[in-house]
């Protein structure tokens, strides 16, 4: 899978259905991109598009369980493996790392808020 594809499911995963215009713009690639990236997920099995209650002309890209279950497989593979290389620090490092939890949550923040402009 394709980073912008993981990157996709993760937006979809945190913030909800959102338009493929949207979709385009938070991961930075054009609409007709989006557009083919969305079907190819789709014919994965990882997201659908619906329509949008509030307006049926919007269509959503919406991450389905199968999406869901691969998003949180990820993250828990990245945990896994933070974890293994943590193991390998002396303890200063690990107080040091954990000490900058705080700041370092606040940045992922602050870029989350940035990529994803205002929700729709």
């Amino acid at each position: 899978m394709s980073l912008t594809s993981a990157a996709t499911l993760a937006t979809l995963d945190r913030t909800g259905p959102r338009r493929i215009t949207d979709l385009a713009a938070i991961e930075g690639v054009t609409q007709p991109a989006m557009t083919v990236l969305v079907r190819v997920m789709e014919e994965s099995g990882l997201v659908e598009r619906r329509g949008d209650a509030s307006d049926k002309r919007v269509t959503l890209v919406h991450l389905t369980e199968a999406g869901a279950t691969y998003v949180q497989a990820r993250r828990q593979a990245g945990v896994e493996a933070f974890a293994q290389l943590i193991d390998n620090l002396a303890d200063d490092e690990v107080e040091a790392l954990a000490a900058a939890l705080p700041a370092l949550q606040h940045l992922a923040e602050l870029e989350s808020q940035d990529r994803e402009g205002p929700k729709k």
